[in-house]
Parts: structure tokens; C-alpha cells; sequence
């Protein structure tokens, strides 16, 4: 798990060196990670330029079924953040007026504790929660946080027994239309873990989506690479074998109890993208790397799937 959680690390980095060059807008990741002040080689600086290209891509696709999602329940739903790591989403829906009637985090206790600390440390962080809070006072502890409108749980998303009941302590709706966000998430557990958590959720709320952000196409010589550097650093992809196609993660999603699923690659997604907006992060150039960057993106998804009794 260790190495799982040093994925945390690496992901939040490569967001606040993105926002630092202007990528997009987020005024929190700077609370939550430093930035490096060493100077990198050139070589470095290319590869942070197609990552951080990536994670624009990732950000606003996951973004735009995120309020996709709001706009059709208008607010009134709850979203649980699935290894949420150092995620600064919750201040930014709140900046713009779009905050479900509850949003929960989820994470390692290990990473929970250390968002919790930066969140009491740090009035930016903390005013925000505090101003959304209604009743009784807020509860905190070294691994829990719950608020009216905002609540962290420390919890193993292997176990979805225990992380159900954690949830419900902090007051989980199970009868609100639900949004499920797993960003690479489901691939470090093995099928059968991450079967049984798209299956709690299925059969849990009546009315809910879930989006899954992950690899795909990982059978061929760049996916097989991509491994090989992961394990380099004892990361095991556990569950690699559901990340082979397209199909293979639709599938995955409609035998767990989904009735609708979909699933893109991140190529196809940054095409979706306003050109303008494309037009501008690409005269941060990073495309001298164009052909690493498709690759990338070609063995990057995000899935969507929809449980619909309400017809939303």
C-alpha cells in the first residue's frame, strides 16, 4: 500500500506544477503540496509538460460530468470522491455555487490525516467548510472530518462493508441521486475488490453514476512499459487485466449491476475540448513531445455508467 499511497504525492505535484504554468485555475492545490523550486533538466520539464497536459485533459472531462451531473439533479444529490487523495474539488464547486447537498471524501487514513491537518493548519481551506456548515458543531478527529455539507473518512475501499458504515456515520443518503468519482482508484485493487465496491454501489442507491478515470489499451508495447516503470517502484497494477480495451471497461462496469456505461480515451476526450482553450495550453509548449503525448493519452480513459430509476 505504500507505493499506493506515493501515487498521492506524484499526482498532486504534477497538478500544482500544471496550475503554476496556467493550465487551469485552482487557487487551493497550493495548500496542499509545494511546489519543487529545483531547477529540472530539460528532458523533466518535457515529461511534466505532457503530463500536466494530461491531467487538463482529465481535470475538464471529469469536471464536465461532474456538473453535467449536478445540473440535472440541480444540487440536490450527494457526491463521494473515491480516493480523493489530495483533491481540492469540494472548495472549487463551492467557489461556483454548484455544492451538492453533501460531498464525501474517501482515502487512506494515512492521507486522510494529512488532508485533515492541512484543513485545521489552513484558514483558506478550513473558512470555506465552516461557512458551508449548518447545526451542531463540526466533528474532527485524526481521521475523520464531518461537516453539514463536507466530510473526509479514513477508510480501505477493499472493504466496502466497513466503508459503508463509516459513510453512514457521517450521514450518507443512500435514498439522494449519488455520484460515484474513482480517479485511477479501481486499477490498484484486485477485479474481485474493485467487483464488489461497483457492486455496493449499484445495488446501494436507486438513482446514481459513477465515473471511472484509468488506464486502457494496456496490453500493447507502451502499456507494457508503463508497467514495467510502475513495478520499478514496487507499484503493482492489480487490476491491470480489466484495463485491456474499451470494451473491457464498459463490460466491467455493466456486470456489476450499471445499466448504461460508456467509455472514451483520453485523445478522444481532448478533442472534445474548447478549441480556444486547446489553442492556449498548447502555446505552453509542450508538443515538441506530440507523439509521446498521443500515446499517453490513447492508454488513458474515462468511464461513465448510470443506474437511472428516476430518469435524470
Amino acid at each position: 500500500d505504500e507505493a499506493v499511497r506515493g501515487t498521492c504525492e506524484d499526482a498532486s505535484v504534477c497538478k500544482r506544477f500544471a496550475v503554476s504554468v496556467g493550465y487551469w485555475k485552482d487557487p487551493y492545490i497550493q495548500y496542499f503540496v509545494r511546489q519543487a523550486k529545483e531547477r529540472k533538466a530539460p528532458e523533466i520539464n518535457r515529461g511534466k509538460f505532457v503530463c500536466a497536459a494530461g491531467y487538463y485533459a482529465r481535470v475538464h472531462g471529469v469536471s464536465y460530468l461532474i456538473k453535467a451531473f449536478l445540473e440535472r439533479t440541480e444540487c440536490n444529490c450527494q457526491i463521494v470522491n473515491l480516493g480523493a487523495g489530495m483533491d481540492t474539488l469540494f472548495w472549487r464547486l463551492k467557489d461556483e455555487n454548484l455544492l451538492p447537498r453533501k460531498y464525501f471524501e474517501v482515502d487512506f487514513p494515512m492521507i486522510v490525516a494529512r488532508k485533515i491537518h492541512n484543513i485545521k493548519s489552513k484558514p483558506p481551506l478550513s473558512k470555506p467548510i465552516m461557512e458551508s456548515h449548518s447545526g451542531d458543531s463540526l466533528l474532527i478527529d485524526s481521521h475523520s472530518l464531518d461537516s453539514s455539507r463536507y466530510s473526509i473518512v479514513g477508510a480501505d475501499l477493499r472493504f466496502s462493508s466497513d466503508l459503508e458504515e463509516k459513510l453512514k456515520k457521517h450521514s450518507l443518503d443512500v435514498h439522494l441521486p449519488t455520484l460515484l468519482v474513482a480517479e485511477c482508484v479501481l486499477v490498484y485493487m484486485t477485479p474481485q475488490q474493485s467487483a464488489n465496491l461497483l457492486k455496493w454501489a449499484a445495488s446501494t442507491f436507486p438513482v446514481a453514476m459513477v465515473i471511472n478515470y484509468e488506464q486502457v489499451n494496456m496490453r500493447d508495447r507502451f502499456g507494457q512499459i508503463m508497467i514495467e516503470n510502475l513495478q520499478r517502484r514496487q507499484c503493482n497494477l492489480a487490476g491491470v487485466e480489466l484495463c485491456t480495451s474499451l470494451q473491457s471497461q464498459r463490460e466491467r462496469l455493466l456486470e456489476n449491476g450499471w445499466e448504461n456505461a460508456r467509455a472514451i480515451d483520453m485523445m478522444k476526450v481532448y478533442s472534445f475540448l474548447p478549441q480556444a482553450d486547446v489553442k492556449r495550453i498548447e502555446a505552453l509548449e509542450f508538443l515538441d513531445e506530440k507523439e509521446l503525448f498521443e500515446q499517453l493519452m490513447q492508454h488513458y480513459c474515462i468511464c461513465w455508467a448510470s443506474k437511472d430509476s428516476s430518469n435524470l
